[in-house]
């Protein structure tokens, strides 16, 4: 009982000060063939479009689908910070996407509920929504630094004011103790899961909208890309600092999909040359990476201090 307190903003447990280093679970292969699954599941719904509302539909959604998939990898990044910020442990950080991920899809058809009305009333929210993925994408070209902290997320911090909570993980989100429930820091991380997927998806959803205004094909793209999510977390974890000009390529397809709603009304740009583009983007700053890996920093060298044995052989009388 003595550890049940309710923890102050900012608080994560015994190793809250600071980020700790971050310490991504290991490849594994089994993330790797579930996501590969999940990728056949997606393109056999893609012939189901094709043959039920035919080949501009299946188009729009494979070229929604390939960007929803490529910016989805960009949250891979902020699951690692998340995790490493709360220090979850890895037998939980299967639960904790799988709620995210949950979450994501319903706060997601919200926000594509939203938009399609809002594009169906107003046509010149095309033109806001792109010249808003063109300065996104200039911004995100631009970044530098490291992550910002999970925790300083004002949605979180508004949750750790409000509920009681505890510093260990325990079996699960909530946990019950002396007639009165408190919330293990698993149910925070989650929070802070669904709150930066809520700024992913300000990002993700205007950019399909550019390749389709049909809501049908909006989400469906959306839910393929983000029930595969998880897999493809636990199958690139391990190597996603090898990926460093992800964020170049990332940048490029939002600045080229804004770029497309920009200029819909002088030239409408065919789904077959942006899907071209977007993958080409996408697949060259992957290889772009493994061919220029970043080059590690060097140990300083080795002096000898005064007194070791190496300068005393040196001394001459």
């Amino acid at each position: 009982m003595g550890r049940l307190h309710r923890l102050r903003v900012g608080h994560a447990g015994p190793r809250s000060r600071g980020l700790p280093s971050r310490r991504p679970p290991a490849t594994r292969p089994r993330g790797a063939s579930l996501d590969t699954v999940w990728i056949s599941l997606a393109l056999l719904f893609n012939l189901g479009v094709y043959f039920w509302f035919g080949s501009e539909r299946a188009l729009e959604f494979l070229t929604g689908y390939v960007i929803e998939k490529a910016l989805s990898v960009d949250n891979i990044f902020v699951f690692l910070v998340i995790f490493a910020a709360f220090s979850v442990p890895p037998k939980l950080q299967h639960r904790a996407l799988f709620w995210g991920v949950l979450g994501a899809l319903v706060m997601r058809a919200i926000f594509i509920v939203l938009g399609a009305a809002l594009l169906h009333r107003f046509h010149w929210a095309a033109y806001l929504f792109g010249a808003f993925l063109v300065f996104t994408g200039v911004k995100l070209m631009m970044q530098r630094g490291g992550e910002a902290d999970p925790r300083r997320n004002p949605v979180y911090r508004l949750f750790r004011r409000l509920i009681a909570s505890m510093d260990d993980y325990g079996a699960g989100r909530t946990v019950v103790d002396a007639g009165r429930r408190y919330a293990t820091p698993l149910l925070p991380v989650i929070v802070a899961i669904e709150a930066t997927d809520i700024v992913f998806a300000v990002d993700s959803i205007p950019a399909i909208f550019a390749v389709t205004k049909d809501p049908f094909i909006v989400y469906t793209s959306n839910v393929f890309a983000m029930l595969g999510l998880r897999a493809l977390y636990f199958a690139l974890a391990g190597m996603m600092e090898k990926f460093h000009y992800l964020k170049v390529g990332l940048s490029l397809v939002l600045t080229g999909v804004g770029a497309k709603m920009l200029l819909a009304g002088v030239y409408n740009v065919p789904i077959p040359l942006s899907l071209a583009v977007i993958g080409t983007l996408f697949a060259g700053s992957v290889a772009a990476s493994l061919l220029w890996p970043l080059k590690k920093p060097e140990l300083p060298t080795q002096h000898t201090h005064p007194g070791s044995p190496d300068q005393a052989a040196e001394v001459r009388p």
